[in-house]
């Protein structure tokens, strides 16, 4: 990556986590506020819609927009830490049940050869 790319990458992630704030969104209001009188003295609806719609609501909600974004992905972050610490949890279960199915299953092998050589031995003694 090129130095300048870092630096424009730098500044792009300096300018975003600026304006993905409450206080950004309330300096936008407050800036688009001040055009808000000459657009009221003109009595003309389209300058006061236009100021709603391309003054204050882009300005404003730009950084609301943001500001839920952030609050969502925190949000979904967590979901996925505890999804997968759940997963981690359930996968442990799942060595420790084998492990123990495991012991049994060797426990059982033992018992199944001595059942055999107790029967060779019954049989041994029929035959004689």
């Amino acid at each position: 990556m090129s130095a300048i790319s870092i630096i424009n990458r730098k500044i792009a992630e300096g300018i975003t986590r600026g304006v993905s704030t409450m206080w950004c969104a309330y300096l936008f209001a407050a800036i688009a506020l001040i055009s808000l009188p000459n657009a009221i003295r003109s009595h003309d609806t389209i300058i006061i819609v236009s100021w709603v719609a391309q003054t204050f609501l882009q300005l404003v909600l730009l950084s609301i927009i943001m500001v839920g974004q952030s609050v969502q992905s925190e949000s979904v972050s967590q979901q996925i830490a505890e999804t997968h610490a759940a997963a981690l949890g359930e996968f442990e279960l799942a060595k420790e049940s084998r492990a123990t199915a495991d012991e049994e299953l060797a426990e059982l092998k033992i018992i199944s050869s001595e059942i055999h050589r107790i029967l060779r031995d019954v049989e041994a003694k029929i035959a004689k």
